[in-house]
């Protein structure tokens, strides 16, 4: 039975990497909760879905901060707003959450400016008081490095503090990152988890390209070298629509190697389901997610990241 993750808590009925999004989805039965975590100017690690924070607080309302938003460029990307290592956690608690996507998800407007931010700490707390595993997420690691913050011995340091390096802790701490190198850094400093590599449906992992430039392996690539994977990992988790192409010969040979497997995200809204399983009504209706969702169990996956907790168990159990 594929295990149930409540991702970024549940974000379908309250603003994500809120407490109440968090609590929703332990009612719903998720067995776990995913905080991603980026970093803040003096090195405290706070559950944002980005690192840029101008569409999930009310930031851009604050007169305060107006001079702080800036731009900022790394690795051929450019962003502009407010980020959250411009600024202390002192600065940052002032603020309070709003939706990420009002447009798709209207009803949770109601709860905007209702909650402020959340540390790593305070989730992890909100897990353990709950009885709930955590999948810690590692944010753009390479980006972080690059301004000196280090967010391997960070993320260390807070769960040894937070007390889940505990004996009884054990098998409910899962760590994952788009990013080897960040994954490796943390196992290096004795972490004990179950560390998970996340991989896109295209394109290749940052920190490769970093290192390799045009050379570097892809996602494809690496996915079609699964017995290199099991070397290096305790499971893998790909887009979902890498589950539902068809060419999955992967993922039965990512399970038979040892490797969990895991996907992202399941959502019932036509806006986030495969083309073939959307409806009439526009991109927040709900489409054939039950069709979608069936066929993504049937490919064995040992666990699934899902908005609607409540609805995963109907088709997950």
């Amino acid at each position: 039975m594929p295990v149930i993750i409540g991702h970024r808590g549940a974000p379908a009925y309250r603003p994500e990497h809120t407490r109440s999004s968090y609590e929703v989805a332990i009612d719903q039965g998720a067995a776990f909760i995913e905080p991603d975590v980026v970093a803040t100017s003096d090195g405290v690690l706070v559950v944002r879905h980005e690192n840029e924070i101008s569409g999930t607080t009310d930031i851009a309302d604050r007169p305060e901060f107006a001079h702080r938003r800036t731009t900022k460029s790394f690795a051929g990307h450019e962003v502009t707003g407010w980020f959250t290592e411009d600024f202390t956690w002192d600065e940052l608690a002032t603020l309070f959450c709003r939706e990420r996507i009002p447009q798709i998800r209207p009803g949770n407007v109601q709860y905007d400016a209702a909650e402020p931010m959340l540390r790593l700490r305070d989730v992890l707390d909100i897990a353990r008081t709950n009885g709930v595993g955590v999948v810690v997420e590692i944010k753009h690691a390479p980006y972080f490095a690059s301004i000196g913050l280090d967010l391997a011995p960070l993320v260390g340091d807070e769960l040894i503090a937070a007390g889940w390096q505990d004996p009884e802790r054990s098998g409910s701490l899962i760590i994952e990152s788009f990013e080897e190198s960040a994954l490796r850094a943390v196992r290096e400093r004795g972490i004990r988890a179950r560390f998970v590599y996340l991989l896109e449906q295209t394109g290749a992992a940052l920190d490769l390209v970093l290192a390799h430039g045009s050379g570097a392996p892809t996602y494809r690539d690496q996915l079609n070298d699964v017995a290199g994977l099991a070397d290096r990992f305790d499971g893998i988790s790909v887009h979902k629509n890498l589950l539902l192409a068809g060419d999955t010969e992967f993922a039965a040979r990512a399970i038979d190697a040892g490797l969990d497997l895991f996907t992202w995200t399941c959502r019932p809204e036509n806006a986030f389901l495969a083309r073939r399983f959307r409806t009439p009504g526009g991109r927040s209706a709900f489409g054939e997610w039950r069709a979608e969702w069936d066929e993504i169990r049937r490919s064995g996956v040992t666990g699934v990241f899902a908005d609607h907790p409540d609805l995963a168990r109907e088709v997950f159990g």
